[in-house]
């Protein structure tokens, strides 16, 4: 929930229309969902339910703003206010892969969906463990499956290695995590990759086609109040409750001298819609696992490229300089208020 306040720009619901015609003529694009639900995570989700350009072939639940059990809750609730209840929704890990489980209630209320008691679920949890259900998807459709990480990357990191294979058959993968310029956890570190670094260097360095939507363009794609009164003017069931979220999430961000909020996982999930929202770069990317005050940074190489070293008597001598292989394409700039006014034009009404 940093950056800074943005102005309202102007955009036609015919120019959105245009453009969300234009990007539902093409078949749909398989993902998976993997999510810690979490406020901007129910967000995501309805965005992608909502979605014509997107088939969300499964929603995966890892812990992280919440337990893995309050998190599978959450996404049903939340499927189920869809009326979704054909999305096979599944737990996976429930703890991370080394380290203590740190959640997140203080950011995202109690239960984490901002305190709002939905109705309990009417859609049953699928019973396979996430991580295999990814695997299986994967494979039933080779190439095609995009999965969105938008909490720490436990259950990929668990997929990708009991079944290395899926690096060549993922289509891609997107992770809302990471930063270059800071974190929000502390000064190195962003949440998703701080709720378990040793998962993300094993995504990060798995070999597929991955993409980075990092604190750097998220914090400058910021909800204001203005944004959320728009959204206020109409109603349905999802549309009250993401408005009744936004307003947690902003109030709580004005405590802290914001004037808005930040859509992380939203973002992330628009990228999977369109990439044009985004401007990446690629970068080597390696996650810092052990540092003192760095653990959980996304360190990334912007030359891609590293001194090489030779020893020479009592010193070593800088004898070239090497390339280094990008793994990720970084997201370094957003068109942060076409993807705010795509956001509201999906949510309203529904």
């Amino acid at each position: 929930m940093r950056g800074p306040a943005i102005g309202v720009a102007v955009l036609t619901m015919a120019s959105l229309t245009t453009g969300a015609n234009a990007l539902s003529a093409a078949a749909p694009a398989k993902i998976i969902i993997d999510t810690d639900p979490g406020t901007d995570d129910a967000l995501a989700i309805l965005l992608a339910l909502n979605s014509p350009e997107l088939d969300v072939k499964a929603i995966t639940v890892v812990p992280g703003n919440v337990t893995a059990r309050q998190g599978l809750q959450n996404a049903l609730q939340v499927v189920s206010l869809a009326g979704r209840c054909d999305i096979p929704v599944a737990g996976g890990a429930q703890h991370p892969l080394t380290q203590k489980l740190v959640t997140a209630e203080f950011w995202h209320g109690r239960n984490g969906l901002a305190n709002i008691e939905l109705p309990p679920p009417q859609c049953a949890a699928d019973p396979r463990f996430g991580p295999d259900l990814i695997i299986a998807a994967v494979h039933q459709y080779p190439h095609q499956i995009t999965l969105v990480a938008i909490g720490p990357e436990t259950n990929l990191a668990l997929a990708v290695s009991k079944d290395p294979s899926l690096a060549s058959l993922v289509k891609e993968v997107i992770v809302m995590g990471g930063s270059l310029s800071g974190g929000n956890v502390n000064a190195a570190a962003e949440a998703n990759i701080y709720g378990d670094p040793e998962a993300a260097q094993i995504v990060f360095k798995a070999g597929w086609p991955l993409t980075m939507v990092g604190l750097d363009v998220c914090n400058r794609t910021l909800l204001t109040p203005a944004h959320l009164a728009q959204l206020a003017k109409t109603h349905g069931p999802e549309n009250d409750f993401a408005v009744q979220v936004l307003q947690f999430i902003i109030d709580l961000a004005r405590r802290y001298g914001y004037n808005g909020t930040a859509l992380y996982d939203p973002l992330a999930l628009g990228v999977a819609i369109d990439r044009s929202f985004v401007k990446t770069e690629d970068m080597r990317v390696d996650i810092e696992t052990r540092g003192e005050f760095t653990r959980g940074e996304t360190v990334a190489n912007r030359s891609n490229t590293v001194e090489r070293n030779v020893p020479h008597g009592d010193r070593l001598w800088i004898a070239g300089v090497d390339r280094v292989r990008p793994n990720v394409r970084v997201a370094r700039e957003v068109e942060s208020e076409r993807f705010i006014e795509f956001f509201i034009s999906r949510i309203a009404g529904r």
